[in-house]
């Protein structure tokens, strides 16, 4: 063999050598791929599963709505709406940070504001870029297809009543908590319980499949509340055009049913929008009819009459000897406008007459008359569970002296709230059973107190009928069709150093049909403006307007329909047989 043959030859071995080598190679290590596919495959699967899992799988929660707060008769007062918040995930929107431009033109936010937020937060898996949008805005910001970003489905609180049940109803956070009024109140019983459910994503976080549900979300209970939406409204535009035309500082009417206790109307003026963020503000959201306190006049002095008649003293045709026009306690001296002479109760309460009730009340022994009025709930809160109730102010009898029990007789020296003075005037429209305050619609009466017998209560109506009539100071809240008993009040603010001379409460309390009581009625206003201030000018109109149209849409039977002549009703008929 020639040399030139050899070094062939060795050059084929070792090209064949190498090439076997790179097989042996390449064919080791799909074996160890094949081997590491089986194992994992096989026998160690489980790993590729959380792995997977880890990468795609997710927790979503499943937001569950707010119950609905609805008037008696059904009629929506608080609605939750579905909306979107759409947030991010700072780590992932890294990569496309060059599009925050974009992003902040879709979400109506400045682009250097929103830079900050998110170049801030980049040690953060989640950061909301903008709470409760409507879902066709938040399908529009998803459509720019930016990594990181996300939608979450929330409810927003919807007032359809907006200012018209503003203070009653509140409002709730953006997070759907109750803040104020019956959506405080009733919290719990109208919150619901988020669900879960795990859901498998794709890379840029998008949700394309159910897995398995977790657990199911449970809304919230829907709340029916005791208004009768028509009285609120009637309530709420009869108040406003009030306030507005006696330049009042405010205002507040509350209406019950006095059978149940049920408030169906309760207005304030000013009020707010519960769906307008910017309108919230204590001094125009807070429910002056339960919350503030006044001194309640000369609206008082039925009270004082009922427990003067509950006393064994006194019977309805009593007097009481107001000569000479005034009465001296101590260094105070008491008056009325005129010399009323020897009066009966009846014209005490007609007439407002300060001498008169007051001897009537210092013939009372003070413990006596501090139970009368706590039997009214004076001093202590109605029970409505209203957040931030009142309870008013009635200082323990061993606490007054002769001035004190002398100026309470005719409503000073005494605070009470717009509800209070109503549920007390109540008690004497339901023959002398008080029943407890509701701000939700019940099936029927509770049962309530007696806090004076039916002869007492029966009494006093009467004599608040002629309070009514044509010659009492309440004249101006008759109510055509129908009998009225009712008290007027007028109060000097309190002020700094005393009682101010020229700001006054004006009141009105009352009850209708008076033959058989259906609603009490109690307006207040403050500050009247202007040349008219008293609560027979201001207040009693006011009740006049809101009771007669209240009446009719409750469908009362009148009990005082003019009698017409006999004759009339005779020529009448025989027209009317002659036509036919």
């Amino acid at each position: 063999m020639t040399h030139g043959a050899e070094t062939k030859q060795n050059t084929a071995r070792r090209f064949v050598g190498r090439v076997s080598l790179v097989i042996a190679f390449f064919g080791f290590v799909a074996c160890s791929l094949v081997a590491r596919a089986v194992y994992l495959q096989v026998l160690d699967k489980e790993f590729l599963n959380r792995q997977a899992d880890t990468r795609h799988l997710r927790t979503e929660i499943i937001v569950a709505h707010r119950g609905a707060i609805l008037d008696r008769h059904g009629e929506p007062l608080a609605i939750s709406t579905p909306v979107d918040s759409i947030w991010v995930n700072p780590k992932q929107f890294a990569s496309a940070i060059d599009s925050v431009p974009q992003l902040a033109a879709a979400l109506g936010l400045q682009p250097e504001a929103l830079m900050r937020r998110i170049t801030r937060s980049m040690d953060k898996e989640f950061l909301y870029l903008k709470r409760h949008v409507v879902p066709q805005k938040a399908q529009q910001v998803l459509a720019l297809k930016l990594p990181g970003i996300n939608v979450q489905r929330e409810y927003r609180r919807y007032y359809p009543a907006s200012e018209v049940a503003g203070h009653l109803v509140g409002f709730t956070n953006i997070d759907d908590v109750g803040q104020e009024g019956l959506e405080l109140a009733a919290n719990n019983w109208l919150s619901g319980e988020s669900g879960a459910k795990r859901v498998l994503k794709d890379r840029r976080g998008r949700s394309i499949e159910n897995v398995e549900s977790i657990r199911p979300p449970h809304h919230g209970k829907d709340l029916y509340a005791s208004i009768d939406l028509r009285l609120q409204y009637l309530a709420y535009r009869t108040l406003k055009a009030a306030v507005k035309s006696y330049n009042a500082h405010s205002g507040s009417v509350v209406i019950i049913d006095i059978a149940t206790g049920e408030v169906l109307a309760m207005v304030n003026q000013p009020t707010y929008n519960p769906n307008d963020r910017s309108q919230f503000s204590a001094e125009r959201y807070r429910n002056r009819a339960i919350t503030d306190i006044f001194e309640p006049g000369s609206s008082i002095k039925p009270l004082i009459v009922v427990a003067a008649l509950e006393s064994g003293q006194y019977r309805a045709g009593s007097t009481i000897d107001t000569s000479p026009g005034y009465v001296d306690i101590g260094a105070k001296r008491i008056e009325d406008s005129r010399n009323l002479g020897r009066i009966n109760l009846t014209t005490i309460l007609v007439r407002s007459s300060n001498v008169g009730i007051t001897k009537l009340a210092m013939t009372l022994p003070a413990e006596q008359l501090w139970d009368s009025l706590t039997k009214f709930g004076l001093g202590e809160m109605t029970g409505s569970g209203f957040p931030g109730e009142s309870a008013g102010m009635l200082t323990h009898y061993s606490h007054w002296r002769p001035i004190s029990q002398a100026t309470i007789a005719y409503g000073y020296g005494i605070s009470v709230t717009p509800l209070q003075l109503v549920q007390a005037y109540a008690a004497i429209g339901n023959d002398g059973i008080m029943q407890p305050v509701s701000l939700f619609a019940i099936d029927g009466p509770s049962g309530g107190n007696r806090i004076m017998s039916s002869d007492t209560a029966v009494a006093v109506r009467r004599m608040l009928e002629e309070v009514v009539r044509p010659g009492g100071t309440g004249a101006k809240a008759s109510v055509s069709g129908y009998r009225v008993a009712g008290k007027t009040g007028t109060a000097w603010k309190f002020a700094k150093g005393g009682y101010s001379q020229d700001k006054y409460i004006s009141i009105f309390a009352g009850l209708a049909p008076a033959s058989n009581p259906r609603l009490a009625m109690v307006v207040v206003i403050d500050e009247p403006g202007g040349e008219l201030y008293y609560g027979s000018d201001v207040a009693a109109p006011v009740f006049a307007n809101i009771m007669s149209e209240s009446l009719r849409l409750l469908a009362v039977a009148p009990d005082a329909m003019p009698l017409r002549d006999p004759g009339n009703v005779m020529h009448a008929m025989t027209r009317q047989a002659a036509g036919r």
